[in-house]
Formats: structure tokens, C-alpha cells, sequence
């Protein structure tokens, strides 16, 4: 279990303003469960990690940010005002995303400092791109093509790795 499991429970429950049996009713996890895992008692399984972060609309990575790390979150939402802006005219564009996307799309900067209007349209597009090639990579990983995807995965990565030595490191 992540040493950040319980606080970042805790958080989210606490922004929410749930309970134990709140949080338990719209997850579906038994409040024993919940209990256990905000006493440090219970180490949870990672579907109960996915009900709870579907309950509570987030990313199942909410669970495992160090918490210091929401200090920068703060910082970047302020530090791009214009990500608001774009939100609220193409809500579209946001369909299905988590905080994770927001805080990956609020820390980018532009030429100069923040994003401006374009820049942060690029950066969705960007983003949503991605999101539809992992979900088809996730198709394709729980297929009977799984093997030959791992392979041709490997292949590529091992290309990216030589020719860019860091991410070999990595």
C-alpha cells in the first residue's frame, strides 16, 4: 500500500464532506473496509482502490500523490488562469477526465510563462489524444491479442530506449 493511501482518503472525503457510510454507499465498499484502510489497519486490494476512486471521481493515482505534491497543484492552477477559461467555453474537451489530467494540463507552461489560449488548447488536444490511444492500448492488452501488443510494445520501447539513452536509464 502506498504510505499515502489513508491521507489522500481522508482528503477526498473530507473535501466531500462524506462519511464512512457516505463513502461506503456510493462505492459500494463495505465501511469495515473503509475503516480498516483509514486506521492504516487494512492494506486494500487495487479493486477496492478502483471502486473507491470511482466513487469519488477521481484517478486511482489520487491515492498514492504525496500529498506535498497538492501544494504545487495550488500553485500551478493559479500560475494558468486561462485553463478556467478554456474549461468553461468546451467542456467538451473534458469529458471523462481526473485530476491527474488537470494537474498534468495546469503544470505546463507556455513560451515566456503561462499558457495562453492556444497553448492550452494544443495541450487538451494533446492530452485527449493520448487518453484514446491508452484506452485502445488497454483494449488491446485484455484481448487475445495481449501477447503480440506486449511484444510490439516491447520492440518500440527498446527503439525509444536506445535512441534517447535517459529513458533507458530510466
Amino acid at each position: 500500500m502506498s504510505p499515502y493511501t489513508r491521507e489522500n482518503l481522508s482528503r477526498l472525503m473530507a473535501v466531500r464532506g462524506w462519511t464512512w457510510e457516505q463513502l461506503a454507499q456510493t462505492t459500494g465498499v463495505d465501511t469495515r473496509t473503509i475503516r480498516n484502510i483509514l486506521e492504516n489497519a487494512h492494506k486494500p486490494r487495487p479493486e477496492t482502490l478502483h471502486r473507491l476512486a470511482r466513487g469519488l471521481g477521481v484517478a486511482v493515482d489520487e491515492f498514492f500523490v504525496d500529498p506535498a505534491r497538492l501544494l504545487y497543484r495550488c500553485f500551478d492552477r493559479r500560475a494558468n488562469p486561462v485553463v478556467a477559461e478554456i474549461v468553461e467555453e468546451h467542456r467538451e474537451l473534458f469529458e471523462g477526465w481526473t485530476e491527474a489530467d488537470f494537474d498534468e494540463l495546469h503544470s505546463r507552461v507556455g513560451t515566456g510563462g503561462a499558457l495562453t489560449v492556444e497553448g492550452a488548447l494544443a495541450v487538451v488536444n494533446h492530452q485527449n489524444h493520448k487518453r484514446r490511444l491508452h484506452e485502445r492500448l488497454d483494449v488491446l492488452l485484455e484481448s487475445s491479442h495481449a501477447e503480440l501488443t506486449a511484444d510490439i510494445l516491447n520492440v518500440l520501447y527498446g527503439k525509444a530506449a536506445i535512441a534517447d539513452p535517459a529513458k533507458a536509464e530510466g
